[in-house]
Formats: C-alpha cells, sequence, structure tokens
C-alpha cells in the first residue's frame, strides 16, 4: 500500500483527497459465488436496506438445508416467493438464481477466476443475466483485489471527479481515462479514495 499510495500522490489533486481522507481502509471479500450473490443484492440499494436482506437470505438458506455458507444449491431450495418476502426484487431473485444455475452447471468456475486476466474475468462473469460489467468490476476489486480497475460506469467516481477537479459536466469515459492514467497501476486504489471523498464507498 505504501507504494501505491507514494505513486498516487504525484497527482497534486488527488494528493489533497488523500490526505483528506486518511488511511486506506479499503476491505476485501472471498472471490466466491456468496459474494457474487451479496453484489447483487446490494445494486441500487442503501447499505443498511441491502445488509438486512442479504441477512434474510443467508438465513433462509440456513433454515432450508445443511448449509451454513450461501451455494447454489442453497439457492435453488428457496421457492421464488419465498425469496421475494424476504425483500429481493423479483428482478435480483431471477439474476440470483441464474448465478445458481450457471454456477452449478460448471459454467461459472469462481475458483478459475483468479487466474484469469480482468476482460476474461469480466466477459466470463457477465454471461449470467443481471450481472453487468459494473457488478464484475466491483468483484475485480474487492474479491479478486486487482489493484488496477476504472470503473468509467460508476456515478461515485465520475460525481468525485467532476467535484475534485472542478469539472463542469460528469466526465464521460474517455475523459476519466485521461485523468486517471497517471495513477496505473493503483487506480482501484484511487477509486476508493475517490468514493470516501464523496462518502460513498461501494458496497460489495
Amino acid at each position: 500500500m505504501r507504494a501505491a499510495l507514494k505513486h498516487l500522490k504525484k497527482d497534486p489533486v488527488l494528493a489533497g483527497i488523500l490526505k483528506q481522507v486518511g488511511p486506506c481502509t479499503m476491505q476485501y471479500r472471498d472471490p466466491t459465488f456468496d459474494t457474487l450473490v451479496r453484489s447483487i443484492v446490494y445494486q441500487q440499494l442503501s447499505g443498511r436496506v441491502a445488509s438486512v436482506i442479504f441477512g434474510r437470505l443467508l438465513e433462509a438458506v440456513r433454515s432450508s438445508g445443511d448449509d451454513e455458507e450461501l451455494t447454489p444449491a442453497g439457492i435453488m431450495k428457496l421457492r421464488i416467493p419465498r425469496m421475494r418476502k424476504l425483500g429481493l426484487s423479483g428482478q435480483k431473485t431471477l439474476y440470483i438464481r441464474e448465478l445458481a444455475k450457471h454456477t452449478r452447471k460448471g459454467n461459472i468456475v469462481f475458483e478459475s477466476l483468479a487466474n484469469l486476466p480482468d476482460a476474461d474475468v469480466i466477459a466470463h462473469l457477465t454471461q449470467v443475466k443481471g450481472i453487468g460489467v459494473w457488478t464484475a468490476q466491483m468483484f475485480l476489486m474487492f474479491a479478486l483485489r486487482r489493484e488496477d480497475v476504472l470503473p468509467v460506469a460508476d456515478l461515485g467516481i465520475r460525481s468525485a471527479m467532476k467535484k475534485a477537479w472542478n469539472l463542469p459536466d460528469l466526465p464521460k469515459p474517455p475523459e476519466m481515462e485521461q485523468l486517471a492514467a497517471s495513477w496505473q497501476p493503483w487506480r482501484s486504489i484511487a477509486c476508493w479514495y475517490l468514493w470516501r471523498y464523496l462518502d460513498g464507498p461501494a458496497e460489495l
């Protein structure tokens, strides 16, 4: 982390953000099925609400069988109406079940992801309905611990750049890539600081 911070401080604007935010406390999760299910649950919800729903889902899986953790088999034991009663939307219920089906069939192999390049991880995960590039990028950053990811579709990153660099509008991907070019190979760490700068880090 020391090398990353030393490098990122070369950008004067980012150096000010690093000083304002303080030490990096980036938290990671295991690159597993339950982590990706969690990310689906958290999409477009506040952290508090999503945490409650995810807790209900985990408890439902535990009460329906022998699984202590979320597994594809545990998810498929739950009927759709029960999943909806936990607070999941119809779409998220479908997405989670699709992920479970793909994983059971061997289309998604979590154990292989650590050995794949970023682009291949994204392609592997986005074959599942409901998992887009942003979700795959969050998995890269917070589960696979890839250090040089720039999620150009993330509203928080775009808003932080607009605010910190005094831009007239939210930056588009080419402008974001240009601003972040000097941050390589530590763009994931820089993004964490930008989220904290807005006091709204992404939940995985």
